[in-house]
């Protein structure tokens, strides 16, 4: 009996010994910037000496699970110093990295086996790829299926066969914050990623504003092309009249929000309805939202309610969970149908999307998906699109929404950009106070021999469209400003940019001698609806030629040229000449103004990363 007694005891024994042994512990963590203690996404943690990874969310927040036994974790992130740690008792804990000051080679993380390539990529700039089993490609770099529209740089034209430029104003912004979300990972964006305009509209210029009946104002400024000395940069800004929240017209809000099983990652749901949660703090009494879902299928989760009836309409939001396929097109018709039944007619009505744009039910073509917010439009209700997320994000789709549905649309990476977009900026996203606004900037040949506009390649126009009330264009909201820069070659400028035409057999060859005496380098001419009107109204500015050194110019001017000069580089324009990153930053530095919210401080950040990363994973793919 004794026997049996200790050979039991041992069988137990044993069993409560293997059962702690392979028990496992699931860390907890928050890796944070020594120097500004805010949170660090896309950081690689390693547990060392296994193959247990993770990888910081938006927040800098990470989980990951520690058997028995392994106690070091490596922390690496481009950018900053690599760190070791040694696990103690406590299952959760804070990482603070030093950022470095001249090197990234330490940052960079090898395969498995120890090898990788670095091989340069299309636009001349060094991107770090190596096999599957890298350990610094998270799965959503390993499966990406991200789609961005292509872009056709604008190129020089030359004004005695094109004196008129025409296009529709962009009041978007995605692109500046997508772009940053790429530079925070350590990656170099997508060359379709960036669209100068979007990235100078993302800043405000404090422009004056309107001191007529107007509901915008026009602003120029020229001086030297700080890339080539030989040519000049004309800045043209719009201001919109800041209408005061109380005074906003009452809202009739539809959230539409993608709950599909895409929409299950940190950097999408979850901030998401942080995000929405933070406008319905906006709202006032006399608002009202609904709230509607797709995923497999579509559902009015919460029907029109007052805005003042917070705690409800948040409840709504942190009940969404997500799950299953993307019935997109179904949403927005649920949407839109929504808004229709509680339209308000001398109201702002407005259906606001958020998603990653992976809409893989139903109508989901981009050619679908224009045809049919077209047709919405003709409703009176307003479109806003807001993009989460990656890995999977559909650039291409939300940009075409929100440019054929009369609205506007936003990249929210973080709280920080969800509360610029929705609380700081939130007249301007939601209330429209101009709708089709058009330029047509007319050049006098007199002076100027050719030109481009820097940007604004999906919103050119015909020349004919600009008197055709019936073409559509962009709206300005609410205190926004909307910046354009045209790089001009002088007459008499040799320049081996401008593409020679054929001379036209029966059209006058020589040019007026007016041209050489006026004054004036150019005309803005603006047409825009006010919202509900179908007939637009005509402004016009004269422009007279201006000989202000760089120097002298404003720091909005050198500003705005520092982030028409930084997309350059990323889409390795022809045009850059000899551009560099310490151009960029000398010029931004130089330009910071009364820089309120730190936007372009943050900037200058974004840009000393790149200048960065783009020299070391060079020097490391030349060894």
């Amino acid at each position: 009996m004794k026997s049996i007694y200790l050979i039991l005891l041992s069988s137990f024994m044993l069993m409560i010994s293997g059962f702690n042994y392979s028990a496992d512990r699931i860390i907890s963590g928050t890796v944070i910037d020594k120097t500004d203690q805010t949170g660090i996404p896309g950081v690689k943690i390693i547990l060392k000496g296994s193959a247990e990874t993770s990888i910081t969310d938006q927040y800098g927040k990470f989980k990951l699970k520690v058997p028995q036994g392994k106690e070091i974790l490596q922390i690496n992130s481009i950018g900053y110093k690599s760190k070791e740690i040694k696990l103690g008792k406590s299952d959760v804990i804070l990482v603070q990295l030093e950022p470095l000051n001249n090197t990234l080679t330490e940052m960079i993380s090898t395969s498995m086996d120890g090898k990788f390539k670095v091989p340069k990529s299309i636009y001349g700039i060094v991107t770090p790829i190596s096999g599957s089993n890298a350990q610094f490609k998270s799965k959503e770099q390993i499966y990406n299926t991200e789609s961005y529209n292509a872009i056709n740089e604008n190129r020089f034209l030359e004004v005695k066969q094109n004196p008129l430029s025409t296009f529709g104003i962009d009041v978007d912004v995605a692109s500046y914050s997508n772009i940053r979300r790429f530079i925070n990972k350590g990656e170099m964006p997508p060359i379709d990623a960036v669209r100068i305009e979007e990235m100078i509209n993302y800043f405000n210029y404090d422009y004056p504003q309107p001191q007529t009946n107007d509901p915008l104002s026009v602003h120029t400024e020229i001086s030297s092309a700080p890339w080539n000395a030989k040519h000049r940069l004309v800045k043209i800004g719009l201001q919109g009249k800041t209408i005061a929240t109380d005074k906003i017209p009452a809202s009739n809000l539809v959230f539409l929000i993608d709950v599909s099983g895409s929409m299950d990652m940190p950097a999408k749901l979850p901030l998401v309805k942080s995000s929405m949660k933070l406008m319905v703090d906006q709202l006032r009494s006399q608002d009202r939202v609904a709230i509607v879902v797709y995923a497999d299928a579509v559902g009015l989760v919460l029907k029109s309610t007052p805005g003042n009836q917070k705690e409800i309409i948040k409840k709504a939001i942190d009940g969404l969970e997500a799950g299953g396929s993307t019935a997109g097109g179904a949403g927005i018709e649920l949407a839109y149908i929504t808004a229709t039944e509680n339209f308000l007619k001398q109201g702002n009505n407005r259906v606001i999307l958020a998603t990653d744009g992976d809409f893989n039910m139903g109508v989901s073509s981009d050619a679908e998906m224009h045809r049919m917010i077209e047709e919405k439009r003709k409703t009176g209700i307003y479109l806003t699109a807001l993009g989460f997320g990656m890995g999977n994000y559909k650039d291409s789709k939300l940009e075409t929404l929100a440019d054929k549905g009369n609205g506007n649309y936003a990249y929210i990476d973080n709280m920080s950009e969800a509360r610029k977009t929705l609380v700081k900026e939130f007249g301007g996203t939601i209330f429209t106070i101009a709708n089709d606004v058009k330029l047509q900037v007319e050049f006098n040949p007199g002076k100027v021999q050719a030109y481009r506009l820097i940007g604004y390649e999906n919103r050119m126009l015909n020349k004919e469209d600009f008197n055709n009330d019936k073409k559509d264009a962009g709206d300005l909201g609410s205190g926004h400003t909307v910046t354009a820069l045209y790089e001009i070659i002088p007459t008499g400028v040799n320049s081996d940019f401008i593409e020679k035409v054929e001379s036209l057999k029966y059209q006058k060859q020589s040019a007026d001698n007016r041209n050489s005496k006026s004054d004036e380098l150019l005309t803005v001419k603006i047409r825009y609806k006010k919202p509900g009107q179908d007939e637009s109204k005509l402004m016009e500015k004269p422009v007279a030629d201006q000989q202000i050194s760089w120097n002298n110019s404003s720091e909005n001017y050198r500003f705005a040229s520092a982030v028409a000069a930084y997309g350059m580089i990323l889409r390795n324009s022809e045009f850059k000449n000899k551009l560099t990153f310490t151009d960029v930053i000398q010029w931004a530095e130089g330009a910071l103004g009364n820089d309120r919210e730190g936007y372009r401080a943050e900037f200058i950040k974004l840009v000393k990363s790149s200048n960065l990363m783009a020299k070391e994973l060079l020097s490391v793919s030349q060894k």
